[in-house]
């Protein structure tokens, strides 16, 4: 038992020394790779909205909608009322993106598989028609800029972005956790037992996707920032599609796999458009599916193949 402590420790350790690495990230890499990883840690907050509803059996193809809200809440708020307090803008995208799946989880909430799904696509869709449409309020095509031109904002919303990606892995371990959560998963593999329980299913799933649809506006919102852009192909279907593959990718066995599997993906994306411009999209699926292909359940499965592999050593030389 000695040794599965140590090892149970060792991974706890390697969590930590992760965490440390990307605090440090800015004193010895560049700008570029800071960009990309706090891309990557705004989008991992979507990608676990979505893989709360997948504990659930429930794939969402909507959720450019809370990406989509939360970006051009915080776009409205700087250029249509100038409010430009940071502690202003980031509430204002989550609640964007949650007041959004409070409206749109009322009718979702009553499907399942691929009406679920595709039902939360063409809401999606609508919110790209009428950010496409109305130019005069929204930019149309041309989308929205962001200004926040001052001296040291890529660093500080990178700390910003971590800091607030820490709390959401300790807030999405203690919903899963929670009896939410369990009762989430209950849904997925019999509704009828967690009716007879006195649950509500109607409401388990309300509550986990206006959750989710926080998540999705607060990473919206922080992308937005950091872009310094807004445009409607972020509520569009290839958008909403990037999300669903991103959990895919990462796997929806721990909290920081939506995280893992958002950064490498971004990684993957601009190297891609980097050594391929003209095949990028082809590059990357390739690259993709054979990450995939050889890890079924996820690049997460990889850290669980690891440590597997670590107890069996250590019980194989106790003996």
């Amino acid at each position: 038992m000695k040794r599965l402590e140590k090892v149970k420790v060792g991974y706890r350790v390697a969590i930590v020394v992760g965490l440390l690495l990307l605090v440090t990230a800015p004193l010895f890499v560049s700008n570029w790779i800071v960009f990309v990883v706090t891309l990557g840690c705004a989008k991992g907050m979507v990608v676990l909205g979505v893989v709360l509803l997948l504990r659930g059996g429930l794939i969402s193809l909507g959720h450019g909608l809370y990406y989509a809200a939360g970006a051009y809440a915080a776009a409205f708020a700087l250029n249509r009322w100038n409010i430009r307090e940071i502690y202003l803008l980031i509430p204002l995208s989550l609640l964007a993106g949650g007041g959004m799946a409070a409206l749109t989880g009322l009718l979702l909430r009553r499907y399942r598989g691929i009406f679920f799904a595709m039902l939360s696509l063409a809401f999606s869709m609508i919110l790209y028609t009428v950010l496409f449409k109305f130019y005069d309020v929204t930019g149309g095509t041309d989308g929205m800029r962001i200004h926040l031109a001052k001296e040291g904002v890529p660093l500080f919303f990178y700390y910003l972005t971590l800091v607030l990606a820490m709390g959401v892995i300790f807030l999405g371990r203690r919903i899963i956790a929670s009896p939410l959560g369990y009762m989430m998963q209950a849904v997925r593999y019999n509704e009828i037992r967690v009716e007879y329980m006195g649950a509500s299913v109607g409401m388990v799933i309300y509550f986990t996707y206006v959750i989710s649809g926080m998540l999705g506006g607060l990473g919206g919102g922080l992308v937005a920032l950091n872009v310094g852009h807004v445009a409607p192909e972020l509520a569009y279907w290839t958008a909403c599609a990037d999300f669903v593959f991103v959990a895919i990718l990462g796997g929806a066995n721990h909290v920081l796999a939506p995280f893992l599997g958002s950064i490498v993906f971004e990684f993957v994306k601009n190297y891609a458009f980097k050594f391929s411009p003209n095949t990028w999209q082809m590059t990357l699926g390739g690259i993709l599916l054979l990450i995939i292909f050889f890890l079924p359940q996820g690049l997460w499965s990889l850290t669980e193949t690891i440590e597997r592999k670590v107890i069996q050593w250590q019980l194989s030389s106790k003996q």
